[in-house]
C-alpha cells in the first residue's frame, strides 16, 4: 500500500531535477502530479498505519512504531505540503522551495522506510506468524 506514495515521492525528487536542469514546463506538471500522487496515496496508507498503531498492544509497545509514526507524519506533511505549493501554478515556486522540499522528503523517507523494514523483519509487524511456522515445518 506504501510502495506507490514511495515510489510517486522518489520521483518527484527527479522531476524536480529534471525541471531544474532543463527548465520544461512538462517536470513542473510531473512533478504537481506525483505530489498529489504521494500526499493522498500517503494519507491513505497513513491511515491504515495509524489504525495498527491504536489497535494492536503489541505494536503500541515499540519505540521503533512510535519514531515510524512521527516520521511517518512529518513526511505526510511535507507532502501535502509541495503539492499544496504547486498546486497554483506547477513553475512558480518550484525552484527553489520544491525542489528543496522534494530533497527534504526523500531524506525523510530513507529513515522512514528503515524503521518500518525494522519492524516488519525484527518485530515481525504484519507478518501473519502461523504461516511462517508452517513453512518452516515443511520437508
Amino acid at each position: 500500500m506504501i510502495h506507490f506514495p514511495v515510489a510517486a515521492l522518489i520521483l518527484l525528487l527527479g522531476s524536480d531535477v529534471g525541471y531544474a536542469l532543463t527548465r520544461d514546463a512538462f517536470f513542473a506538471r510531473a512533478s504537481l502530479w506525483l505530489a498529489g500522487i504521494g500526499a493522498i496515496g500517503g494519507l491513505l496508507s497513513g491511515m491504515a498505519g495509524l489504525l495498527d498503531l491504536l489497535l494492536v498492544r503489541r505494536i503500541r509497545r515499540l519505540v521503533t512504531a512510535w519514531a515510524h509514526a512521527i516520521l511517518a507524519v512529518m513526511l505526510l506533511s511535507l507532502a501535502a505540503m509541495n503539492f499544496v505549493l504547486r498546486w497554483n501554478d506547477a513553475e512558480a515556486l518550484l525552484l527553489p522551495w520544491g525542489l528543496y522540499l522534494s530533497v527534504l522528503t526523500g531524506s525523510l523517507i530513507t529513515i522512514t522506510a528503515y524503521l518500518g523494514a525494522q519492524l516488519v523483519y525484527e518485530y515481525g509487524v504484519g507478518v501473519h506468524v502461523e504461516s511462517i511456522e508452517e513453512r518452516q515445518q515443511l520437508p
